[in-house]
């Protein structure tokens, strides 16, 4: 279940095939962390697949609901990109790619055929993937004087927090991570470090 700071996506590719009236219906799913990624795995898929009919498609991203897009690739409009949106749903996850690529066998599959193949070839994908559960990180950069050191330190310590990008001289500076739901309350120790600056890194 997709929580305020955690959500759900698949460890690796994941593969499905289903087959109607002779046509082929070949289901690949991708975890992404990007929309940039989308386009480089496209190309792989279109040039592994090169000979196939169409190579549609759907993906989202992130907890918000609003980075998602669908494809259908030449197939009449909403019986490829949305059923195959609609079993990344289904599933509960997000930071998915799945392209289901479709050799054509001949019949025509008419509009409900064709909704039924790319859902079924998207959900047999999902269903052979390994799903986990992951955790939105917030981070901020901390920027403190040498004095205030064994105090941010103790922070980090206690709540087990993420570092890195450290610089430790007269003037430190270093980053910190933690999950979301903790940022209120970290926020509040964080104000009572003397001298302690921070600022949210950006998305």
């Amino acid at each position: 279940m997709t929580t305020e700071d955690t959500y759900r996506t698949i460890k690796s590719p994941s593969k499905g095939i289903f087959k109607d009236r002779g046509s082929k219906f070949i289901g690949l799913a991708y975890r992404i962390n990007s929309v940039e990624e989308v386009q480089q795995i496209l190309d792989s898929v279109k040039k592994e697949y090169r000979d196939a009919r169409h190579h549609c498609y759907a993906y989202k991203i992130g907890l918000d609901d609003n980075t998602w897009r669908t494809n259908d690739d030449g197939e009449p409009s909403g019986t490829a990109g949305k059923p195959i949106l609609g079993q990344i749903n289904s599933f509960d996850l997000t930071n998915v790619l799945i392209v289901v690529v479709r050799y054509f066998g001949g019949t025509l599959l008419g509009v409900g055929g064709l909704i039924n193949a790319y859902r079924n070839a998207a959900k047999d994908a999902l269903s052979d993937a390994v799903v986990i559960t992951e955790l939105v990180i917030t981070e901020y950069d901390l920027e403190f004087p040498y004095s205030s050191m064994n105090d941010v330190m103790t922070l980090i310590k206690d709540e087990n927090l993420i570092q890195n990008h450290q610089v430790f001289e007269l003037n430190c500076s270093i980053r910190i991570g933690f999950r979301k739901s903790a940022e209120e309350r970290l926020i509040q120790k964080m104000n009572l470090i003397k001298d302690l600056r921070y600022t949210l890194v950006a998305e």
